[in-house]
């Protein structure tokens, strides 16, 4: 591997993108080396492309010196998956902000650099809106939530991120440029789209996304339900779905969380209820109307002490910046935070509210919760301070008894921040031997020489190379 002084390697990238978009000194490279979560890396250079034309050299460049590439979008990762593991080109596509809207087909091919919030701002005009809405959606990445299938509160109903992207242009190990998938939705063939989707960036860099857009419903209720115990929260959660009605969206906090938020915005949430639950049904007026009450009625009946409909667009606005405001609400409570992202079955989550709540105790951390309750998905966060002697090792041994409960529960590792460095330890836990095998021959298929985001998703040694087999002959393309 080439030395992090190759100033050859520098010069040529300078050539390519000038001085300005090629980030070589210690101040920059070290910013680059972390992501929302708790790890850092080592950068040897950091490059800013505009093009895809300029992400195939930059990663021809790579290859010939055998320097891993590591493709990043706007560092709101919480899994360490944009974290180099060992000095690594950095590939940050934040400059690659193409969005060019087909109105008749709702659909839209979308830069990586594209962030989430600006590109249903862009298509709002038309009518339309890319579904998935992360909480950082304000500054992720439509390329960062391709990688990690990042989705949000709304993909209860309208499915994660992968049912919105109907295609990627990936840039290849050999720098060849490829389109995976298309226009049709159900196109003939592998779904090779499908499996570059949640992949991290370790098959190669996707560029750009061909994305579906989602009509904006003609009506829209946003409920808040506050209660006394968050086990008749939960229920209210389980007795929505059955009863027929799958809302787009279904979102829970708890007391602590929901009185960092309060401070935070003042959007209006209750601070003395244990547990408060935002539910939102779209679709013709009627139609909400009725689903509303609905919600309402189950509410009512898993003794909700209060439940209100948002009298207007101002007021379920400002629901909805407190429930995305979360995370940076935290700084109130502690300066550091780690988040975590495991996801259970919903008739499972009073159990495992009361094993983190026990986790936490036994750890002597905060805990706070803020979570997609309509999938399962949670979202449970430690406030620490780092300087704290001792903390991290019992942030870290809680994090890992809380994902060994979840899937214990019959849950999954992650709903949508990804594996990354955090959980590739605990695949394990969910994939056999011939599992992993399987999946490191596929990642093998597209970079045979373990160019791109080494060391991520899989565990250490599962890897052909690692385990002494033949890594596969050819390309995949």
């Amino acid at each position: 591997m080439a030395s992090l002084g190759d100033v050859t390697l520098v010069r040529e990238l300078q050539d390519l993108l000038g001085d300005v978009r090629v980030l070589a000194d210690p101040l920059r490279r070290h910013v680059y080396g972390k992501d929302g979560g708790i790890k850092s890396g080592d950068v040897a250079v950091v490059t800013l492309p505009e093009n895809v034309g300029e992400v195939v050299e930059i990663v021809k460049m790579a290859a010939r010196r055998g320097i891993p590439v590591v493709p990043r979008g706007a560092g709101t990762g919480l899994a360490g998956g944009a974290v180099p593991t060992s000095p690594s080109l950095v590939v940050s596509l934040t400059r690659m902000k193409e969005i060019a809207v087909d109105v008749e087909s709702k659909t839209a091919w979308v830069g990586a650099g594209v962030l989430n919030l600006d590109l249903s701002r862009h298509t709002a005009p038309f009518g339309l809106h890319f579904a998935p809405d992360p909480s950082s959606q304000a500054a992720c990445t439509i390329g960062g939530n391709v990688a990690n299938n990042s989705g949000g509160p709304h993909c209860l109903a309208e499915g994660t991120t992968v049912n919105h992207v109907l295609a990627v242009e990936l840039v290849t190990a050999t720098g060849a440029v490829v389109v995976l998938g298309g226009e049709a939705p159900d196109p003939i063939g592998l779904d090779l789209r499908g499996v570059v989707v949640g992949s991290e960036g370790t098959l190669g860099i996707v560029t750009r996304a061909l994305v579906k857009l989602t009509p904006n419903p003609p009506a829209v209720r946003t409920l808040l339900a506050a209660y006394d115990r968050i086990e008749d929260a939960a229920a209210t959660v389980t007795e929505v779905i059955a009863g027929g009605i799958v809302p787009a969206a279904l979102e829970m906090m708890d007391r602590l969380m929901t009185g960092a938020v309060e401070r935070f915005v003042g959007a209006g949430f209750p601070t003395d209820a244990e547990a408060v639950l935002l539910a939102e049904v779209t679709g013709h007026p009627a139609a909400v109307d009725a689903e509303a009450a609905l919600v309402r009625s189950v509410a009512e009946s898993n003794h909700a002490t209060e439940v209100r409909v948002a009298a207007n667009e101002t007021e379920a606005a400002l629901l909805w910046k407190g429930r995305k405001a979360a995370f940076g609400a935290v700084a109130q409570t502690a300066p550091d935070y780690y988040l975590h992202d495991t996801v259970v079955p919903r008739t499972r989550l009073v159990e495992v509210m009361a094993d983190i709540a026990e986790i936490a105790q036994r750890n002597d951390l905060v805990m706070m919760n803020v979570f997609h309750a309509g999938d399962g998905n949670l979202h449970p966060l430690m406030a620490f301070d780092a300087s704290e002697d001792g903390v991290l090792d019992r942030v870290r041994a809680a994090a890992d008894e809380l994902a060994r409960v979840c899937v214990a529960a019959g849950g999954a590792l992650s709903g949508e921040h990804g594996i990354g460095l955090e959980k590739r330890g605990l695949m394990p836990l969910v994939f056999s031997e011939v599992d992993l095998d399987a999946q490191a021959r596929l990642v093998e298929a597209f970079d045979p020489d373990g160019l791109f985001n080494p060391d991520k998703v899989l565990p250490a040694g599962s890897r052909c190379f690692d385990m002494g087999r033949p890594v596969p002959e050819g390309t995949w393309i």
